[in-house]
């Protein structure tokens, strides 16, 4: 096994980064094509820092993030996972956090997103599927009959191969609200939903809601949270949703690339940027995303306008992407 070539080049003031190739092979520069382009960025800020301004910065770091342990340690029966890898700000920092958040959490602590650390750390590996499932599925339809079918087909395909935690279905490539009312019967049995550009509690209760609808127990079933969180919205989403529904979260930017206001000198070159790694092509269409936030809409404009035209604009808001 190889990864394919890949093609970097600078447009308008972006980088772009294209991979061609059989998907069972682009599919696998997702995760570490982000994680070094986020990681070179750190490097290139760094470089050339002296020792004690280093010291400083990895010390506020730190004890930014020890903070917001010690106050995940009181939201009794927290379940939460490190979902930071892609968006890291390096190895050696995800390590320390995934070390920290564990010693810190004890059992609240349930995994990583990271199979290394997860293995030296005596942790679960976990995850979901992703948007890359549907937006292939959907660029193969013929028409947009199949179009409207395709994020079930490629779900009733994942359902016959895969059980358990991995059947937690990520209803927003085309809208929630779309997904939700053409939804399948058995996409009510799957364990659960991760909402994912919607805000989190507005997301939950539309699922919650949908569920009921179905005659399901949501207390049975599971939400699991990832969408830029941080400490104060799990707070916020955990609160709200207590005894309703399982819940969990994961946790990414916000954990392993954490630097905003840990600079001496008052730099922001460190914070977070919005990085993502989508489906542009599938066999010479174009694939598309169109997410529960506009913001966060990927694709050709003219195919954008079909697929809001087949699965319809209803629940998506615009709202500021930062992470």
């Amino acid at each position: 096994f190889q990864l394919p070539e890949y093609e970097l080049r600078k447009v308008d003031g972006q980088y772009e980064l294209h991979f061609h190739g059989p998907w069972t092979h682009t599919t696998m520069w997702e995760i570490p094509a982000l994680a070094i382009l986020n990681e070179l960025r750190s490097r290139q800020v760094v470089k050339g820092q002296g020792r004690f301004v280093l010291d400083v910065l990895y010390a506020r770091a730190k004890a930014k993030l020890w903070t917001k342990v010690e106050r995940l340690r009181k939201l009794e029966g927290l379940r939460l996972s490190d979902f930071g890898t892609r968006r890291r700000h390096g190895f050696l920092w995800q390590r320390w956090c995934v070390e920290a958040v564990k010693e810190g959490l004890g059992p609240s602590f349930t995994g990583t997103s990271n199979v290394l650390l997860a293995m030296d750390n005596d942790l679960e590996a976990i995850g979901t599927n992703a948007h890359e499932l549907p937006m292939v599925a959907a660029a193969l339809a013929n028409d947009d009959n199949e179009l409207r079918w395709a994020p079930y087909r490629i779900l009733d395909q994942w359902r016959h191969t895969y059980g358990g935690n991995l059947l937690i279905a990520l209803p927003d490539a085309y809208g929630t609200k779309s997904f939700l009312r053409d939804a399948p019967e058995w996409v009510a049995d799957w364990t659960g939903f991760r909402p994912d550009s919607a805000p989190p509690i507005t997301a939950g209760e539309e699922i919650i809601k949908w569920w009921k609808q179905k005659g399901r127990d949501p207390k049975e079933k599971l939400l699991v949270f990832s969408d830029g969180m941080d400490v104060g919205s799990i707070e916020e989403t955990y609160r709200h949703f207590a005894g309703r529904v399982r819940i969990s979260f994961g946790w990414g930017t916000n954990l392993t690339n954490d630097f905003v206001g840990c600079a001496p000198d008052g730099s922001v070159d460190l914070d977070p940027i919005s990085i993502v790694c989508k489906v542009t092509s599938v066999d010479g269409r174009p694939a598309v995303k169109l997410s529960d936030n506009p913001e966060k809409a990927t694709g050709d404009l003219s195919e954008v306008e079909r697929y809001l035209r087949v699965f319809g604009n209803a629940g998506r808001v615009r709202t500021a992407v930062h992470v």
